[in-house]
């Protein structure tokens, strides 16, 4: 095994990282009866006002409420905190998306994770940009919230996904323009 053109890179990322042990880049624990609970990616992590933020916590604070089966968290790009959290959430079947849902979200994270955590934004969407092996494309999801390209998306399974979080993006922010 090898990365494309440059096997030393591989060794270095992950034999060399911990001598001896393969770094998978994925941060994991170990409970009291011996299972590993996978955690997410070491890489995937907010830092807000100071803060180092997980997006898996901040995606499982979202989950826990009834109403939402999916979510995706990045990081938006803030000059005085550095980053603020932004969602993106799938609800269940029959649940429409409203102002009172959103707030209840936003609250949901407040009591699990704690103010700090709150997105400054939470987008209603259908589906999430994936691979087709279900990873959640945050880069995509980053790229569609700064207005950057979106790169490569070859691998995703469903691209309409992308508009579909565009128009999501623009209209939310289209509201909140109208009511400044």
């Amino acid at each position: 095994m090898t990365l494309w053109n440059d096997a030393e890179k591989y060794k270095q990322t992950y034999f060399m990282r911990f001598p001896g042990v393969y770094y998978a880049g994925d941060y994991a624990m170990k409970d009291d009866d011996g299972y590993f609970w996978l955690l997410g990616r070491a890489d995937e992590v907010l830092k807000v006002a100071g803060h180092r933020l997980g997006t898996v916590e901040l995606e499982d604070s979202l989950i826990s409420h009834p109403a939402v089966a999916e979510s995706a968290v990045i990081g938006k790009s803030d000059p005085v905190k550095m980053e603020v959290p932004v969602a993106f959430v799938v609800l269940k079947p029959g649940i429409e998306p409203t102002d009172e849902l959103r707030k209840e979200l936003s609250n949901q994270v407040r009591r699990t994770i704690g103010p700090i955590a709150v997105p400054e934004a939470i987008y209603f969407v259908n589906r999430l940009p994936k691979t087709r092996s279900a990873k959640i494309m945050r880069r995509v999801v980053k790229a569609v919230v700064e207005g950057k390209p979106i790169g490569d998306i070859t691998t995703l399974e469903d691209d309409t996904s992308v508009e579909e979080m565009k128009n999501a993006y623009g209209e939310l922010q289209a509201q909140l323009n109208r009511s400044k």
